[in-house]
């Protein structure tokens, strides 16, 4: 499985209202982005592909359920996570959750 596809995986495993770089027309889904590399070179050499990222959870469901999901779900698929943030969007009246990930 590429680190895409694992990625990809571990957002469907808590719902199909996820996309990659965009935002979607609903009050309560993810998107995700890859950011970077985060490489292991030993030796002269590249020895290991490491992809970061980052996802949203755009909701406007206080304690929404799918936050502890996603945790549950990367750890599942064996990818390293934390929660970096917790805001309230006034203006859009969203709660946003971000996570930043690598795999």
């Amino acid at each position: 499985m590429t680190w895409s596809e694992k990625i990809i995986a571990a957002h469907v495993a808590v719902t199909k209202n996820v996309s990659h770089l965009e935002r979607l027309k609903s009050d309560r889904y993810f998107v995700w982005q890859e950011e970077g590399a985060d490489d292991f070179n030993a030796d002269n050499r590249h020895c290991e592909r490491h992809m970061t990222g980052t996802t949203d959870l755009f909701t406007k469901m206080e304690f929404d359920p799918w936050a502890e999901q996603l945790g549950e779900s990367f750890d599942a698929f064996g990818i390293s996570w934390e929660l970096n943030s917790i805001q309230h969007e006034k203006e859009t009246g969203f709660i946003h959750y971000e996570w930043v990930w690598s795999v």
